[in-house]
């Protein structure tokens, strides 16, 4: 068998068979097929696309390329939840520990942010003393002592996504919609929970820039699930406007500790507890309850203490001070607390995430490359939504930052409100 061919056999828009998937995936993985013919078949594939054979295929090799996590010895149906990304996403904060407080067995790896999307691992790193680099065997008591835990990824899972995600990266190949299912896909089958709850965002703010696309790339992955025999289920949700009032990495937590105190932004608590509502539904193969009881179950968890229970415990269980819960200031201060005030009176109609997201970056919250140093204390509040009135003068924002020059943080949110 020769890449050659196969680049050749794909640029001509034929399906690609099990072995020519496998050949590819496990020579790329061990570096025996360069780089520069992986990138002609990823561009093919770009202009050519798969079918959903080829993707559920591809998916497979890429999750076996390394370790596959085995969670058996863990007693409980285990659920695990992605999102795609976006400004202000802090949901896993709070829908894991209300699914765990719901009883779901919930193991959790999640990554670092880059660009304007922050990463879950960075809010929990602003956490003092939090241990977010569990080996596998701390991550396995942890899911079977407390039912959850969220660490960054552990051990050598689907190496092949890595080095393709770099790859697609540098040769603009990302936006394909078969290559973004597998690389979701491939970490969360390697991880081995037998649910996957989806939150599959759109807009501005989010990778899928339509709800359309976002619902493409739900078929696509939940179709992988299906083929791999995991219980897989998607939500779309939109990623127009930032999600909740806060945007950086401590102020997210904050934010998310509100709103397990039932005090929180109501868009944030929303998709939080629908997302935690599939993850509870997905777990009870027998004799579930309604949707709606499920919802109604995962808000009165929220509300009474035991999701913000179940986070403590985690916070607790990974060497961080659970003491942020209740004093703040344990998470430190910004240098300079600048307010960003309207220059115009009437009713905000809409927030650009992405300008938002970026401006965040810029204050020093995100990372514009992986070696990029994050400040946990940056970012960005809201202090005014869609939907409000304001006035010349008042205050749409406040920005926290350590750099003493934010003119180019300041140059992105210029046209981030729309007032009329």
């Amino acid at each position: 068998m020769r890449m050659i061919d196969i680049i050749n056999k794909k640029r001509l828009g034929e399906a690609l068979s099990d072995n020519e998937i496998k050949y590819f995936i496990n020579g790329y993985t061990k570096g025996e097929i360069p780089d520069y013919q992986v990138s002609a078949l990823l561009m093919a594939i770009m202009f050519r696309s798969m079918d959903e054979t080829e993707t559920a295929v591809l998916t497979y090799y890429m999750a076996h390329s390394g370790e596959m996590l085995d969670l058996s010895c863990v007693n409980g149906f285990k659920v695990d939840k992605h999102s795609t990304g976006g400004i202000g996403d802090k949901t896993s904060l709070i829908c894991v520990p209300v699914a765990a407080a719901c009883g779901v067995i919930v193991p959790k790896m999640s990554g670092r942010g880059l660009g304007f999307t922050g990463g879950t691992i960075d809010k929990l790193e602003s956490i003092p003393g939090m241990n977010v680099a569990l080996s596998k065997k701390q991550f396995i008591e942890a899911i079977e002592k407390i039912g959850l835990c969220i660490t960054g990824q552990t051990g050598n899972l689907a190496p092949a996504d890595k080095l393709l995600y770099a790859l697609r990266d540098a040769t603009d190949t990302i936006a394909n919609i078969p290559l973004i299912a597998s690389s979701i896909m491939s970490k969360k089958i390697a991880m081995g929970a037998e649910g996957i709850v989806l939150d599959v965002k759109y807009g501005n703010g989010a990778f899928m820039k339509t709800k359309e696309d976002a619902e493409l790339l739900s078929k696509a992955m939940i179709l992988i699930g299906e083929k791999v025999n995991r219980k897989t289920v998607a939500i779309i949700s939109d990623m127009n406007e930032p999600l909740g009032n806060a945007i950086g990495n401590s102020i997210e937590v904050i934010e998310a500790i509100e709103t397990l105190k039932g005090k929180g932004p109501e868009d944030l608590e929303k998709v939080s507890l629908e997302i935690a509502s599939n993850m509870v539904a997905l777990s009870r193969k027998k004799h579930a309850k309604e949707f709606d009881e499920i919802y109604e179950e995962c808000y009165e968890v929220l509300h009474n203490g035991m999701a913000l229970n179940k986070f403590k415990q985690m916070i607790y269980n990974q060497g961080g001070d659970f003491n942020v819960l209740d004093n703040y200031s344990l998470f430190g201060e910004s240098k300079y607390v600048i307010p960003y005030k309207a220059n115009k009176s009437g009713m905000i109609h809409n927030i650009n995430a992405l300008k938002i997201g970026n401006a965040s970056c810029v204050l020093g919250a995100g990372r514009k490359s992986v070696a990029d140093r994050i400040d946990y204390n940056a970012g960005i509040y809201l202090n005014c939504k869609s939907n409000t009135n304001v006035k010349a003068g008042d205050i749409l924002a406040t920005l926290y930052t350590n750099q003493d020059n934010v003119e180019n943080a300041l140059e992105f949110l210029k046209d981030a409100w729309y007032i009329e």
